[in-house]
């Protein structure tokens, strides 16, 4: 139990951190498709060479490969590209703090799919979030980048329909296969938008390359890997909930390390934000239920920011 808890806090850190090496890595001239080509890239050799070390690759029907190809090559990869725009565009730490709508709107996409009542406890954890939402947001005339704060909102709905969908698709495949063939995709669809664009540029300082490799093994590698085994000690709800440390740490990050700092409004609309983001995994766990529950989260755990 302990060491469950440990993995997930520092886990989350990892996560924490990741917008920040993102805010380096801009700095240095790189754009966000090269920035993400290069974090999906590393992130791919890495599980796929470990699960080839360990003969855990294993055989994927046609069927997989589609469903894999459709969820890392293109929702996941729609979802990165938001939030790691929002993060180029606005402060760390709102993007992270927007993008914690998600659990909430999982709650309402879940229930519509399964085709269940809209009860208080599918719409309480949206309407809590989207309360905290117009506290961290504030008055759009107050200097506020608008694209940002879309880019942002639109990463947590794009998240919400990858993780509705990828429960229901790839529950036969484990989290770290399922994390390994999402980043394959997500790079070769990064790839292919950095060449049909010009996005795709090497010629950025080379301290460029540390951060790129920061975000992919601090930020993706380990802090997935993390996540894996506080998941499996503590359980994915649990997990889920420590996990919350994330946004803590990139608010504090930002502040320590950018100087940036949110104001007492927005700080009191981030906590009302978590508070329906808690609210959301609590609602969804409990429609999930026992064997259930390990299903719904397997895509959460592996999608979380293999974005984020």
């Amino acid at each position: 139990m302990r060491h469950g808890v440990v993995a997930t806090l520092v886990s989350a850190a990892g996560f924490g951190f990741m917008p920040v090496f993102a805010f380096y890595a801009y700095d240095t001239g790189m754009s966000v498709t090269t920035l993400l080509m290069l974090r999906f890239a590393i992130a791919a050799a890495v599980f796929l060479g470990w699960l080839g070390l360990r003969g855990r690759l294993g055989r994927l029907t046609g069927r997989q490969w589609m469903t894999l190809a459709l969820l890392g090559g293109g929702m996941y990869a729609t979802q990165s590209l938001l939030y790691f725009t929002a993060v180029q565009r606005i402060a760390p730490a709102l993007a992270v703090l927007l993008l914690y709508v998600y659990p909430g709107l999982v709650s309402v996409l879940s229930a519509v799919v399964e085709r269940t009542r809209l009860s208080w406890t599918v719409v309480g954890p949206i309407l809590v979030s989207l309360a905290g939402l117009t506290l961290v947001v504030g008055p759009l005339d107050a200097g506020l980048d608008v694209l940002g704060v879309l880019a942002a909102v639109g990463s947590a709905v794009a998240y919400a329909c990858y993780i509705v969908l990828g429960s229901k698709v790839s529950a036969s495949l484990s989290p770290t296969v399922t994390t390994a063939y999402l980043a394959m995709f997500a790079t070769g669809s990064f790839a292919l938008l950095g060449l049909a664009t010009g996005g795709l540029d090497l010629g950025f300082a080379p301290a460029g390359w540390g951060w790129a490799a920061a975000v992919a093994i601090v930020s993706t590698v380990l802090a997935i890997a993390l996540f894996f085994v506080g998941a499996t000690a503590l359980g994915p709800v649990r997990a889920s909930i420590l996990s919350m440390l994330e946004p803590v740490v990139a608010v504090l990050a930002t502040w320590l390390l950018l100087g940036g700092a949110l104001s007492w409004p927005q700080l009191a609309g981030g906590a009302v934000v978590l508070a329906g983001a808690v609210w959301g995994i609590l609602a969804n766990s409990a429609r999930g239920d026992a064997s259930a529950e390990e299903e719904t989260t397997a895509v959460p755990a592996s999608s979380k920011r293999t974005a984020a």
